[in-house]
């Protein structure tokens, strides 16, 4: 009787549905233990009764099961593992039906598996080439400030050794006779510029003053019949001269905007040259004193390096300032011969246009605008519109 009892209760723990499944757990792994648990203590055969009948049957539907003789059932720990983590490896089904995963699928697999891994291999080769050249644009840059800062060190250097009387310079006694010359010449041409200047803004006012004065004369003409005459010649003479006046304005203008584009561009221009020339030749005693300081000390191994370097340097910037001191001589040259040039006309201009203008010859005038090819342009007619100062 307790033999059923205990079998009775032993197959009650284990509740069956009418789907033949078992019963709903809270977790797969309560089920695992108890499996385990199970396996591990095993059912004992000999203790074991079959029931053939319900559990309310006769005590006679039970059949002791003693007398049966099996294999002891044992725990495998592989079990629980293929349970829990599922080995990989095409589907048994797709395997029991000879059909095969392709190759390229476990290829690609391992292909992403690796990208996820490695998420930026792919970007190594990029980078590295984007920081080398960024790394090669700072290491010219720092050669470039540290070049300039030797030379401007050098060049100071240099520039108070000559003031202080202490350092030699080159001289070229004939080129900076020419310098001197050339500053000069600028100089007495600015102040011409600027007065002629001057008479043009004070003869445009001249010149329009007349020619208010002659409206208002034909306008009293008008209306004063007593004396329309005398207002009427007034008003003539007027507006002659308000014309002379304005093709004497055309002349002046002329002249000075030639001597303008003579002193502020082609001199400039010039100068500019000249400044060029100055600087190199800075650069090159500053580097000439360097490489006499070091052939007049010590010469070792180190020294004799020094020296091969800085007679490297000498010889670039020895070719620099000859090369400009070409060019400013050249250009010196040149710039004297348009000087003459164009200034033989202007003058001629300049004093042939006043001549005729006060001697009240009209005529000679005229002909003196033909003969420079200078164009008749009334009074504030280089003033711009009304609409392009807006």
């Amino acid at each position: 009787m307790a033999d059923s009892i205990m079998s009775k209760a032993a197959t009650m723990e284990i509740p069956i549905n009418s789907n033949g499944d078992t019963g709903t757990l809270t977790e797969d792994d309560s089920l695992e233990q108890d499996l385990q648990q199970v396996m591990v203590s095993g059912p004992n055969l000999n203790e074991t009764s079959i029931v053939s009948g319900g559990y309310g049957g006769p005590a006679g539907g039970i059949i002791p099961t003693s007398s049966i003789k099996g294999p002891a059932v044992r725990f495998n720990p592989e079990y629980l593992d293929r349970r829990r983590v599922p080995a990989p490896g095409p589907d048994i089904r797709m395997k029991s039906r000879g059909v095969g995963l392709p190759k390229s699928a476990s290829a690609a697999s391992q292909l992403a598996q690796h990208t996820i891994q490695h998420p930026g291999s792919s970007n190594n080769n990029s980078g590295n080439s984007t920081e080398e050249v960024s790394r090669g644009v700072a290491v010219e840059k720092l050669d470039s400030v540290k070049k300039w800062g030797i030379n401007t060190y050098k060049c100071t250097k240099q520039m108070f050794s000559e003031r202080f009387g202490r350092g030699s310079r080159t001289v070229d006694l004939e080129l900076e006779a020419q310098i001197d010359v050339l500053r000069e010449t600028k100089n007495k041409y600015e102040i011409i510029l600027r007065l002629a200047t001057a008479l043009t803004s004070h003869f445009l006012s001249m010149v329009q003053t007349q020619q208010a004065l002659g409206d208002t004369f034909t306008e009293l003409s008008q209306k004063s019949p007593e004396l329309q005459d005398e207002f009427g010649y007034n008003a003539e003479t007027q507006k002659l001269l308000c014309k002379n006046g304005e093709a004497l304005l055309s002349a002046i203008n002329f002249f000075v905007s030639s001597v303008d584009t003579l002193v502020n561009k082609t001199m400039e221009d010039t100068l500019m040259t000249v400044k060029l020339y100055e600087n190199t030749r800075l650069e090159f005693d500053a580097y000439r004193s360097d490489l006499e300081e070091l052939s007049l000390g010590h010469r070792d191994a180190a020294a004799m390096v020094r020296i091969e370097m800085a007679q490297h340097d000498y010889q670039i910037h020895r070719d620099k300032y000859e090369r400009l001191r070409s060019d400013v001589m050249i250009k010196l040259k040149f710039l004297e011969e348009n000087k003459v040039k164009v200034m033989h006309k202007q003058l001629l201009l300049f004093h042939n246009a006043i001549s005729a203008y006060f001697a009240g010859n009209q005529e000679q005038l005229e002909q003196t605008l033909i003969q420079f090819n200078v164009k008749l342009k009334p009074p504030g007619s280089d003033k711009p519109s009304w609409l392009e100062e807006q």
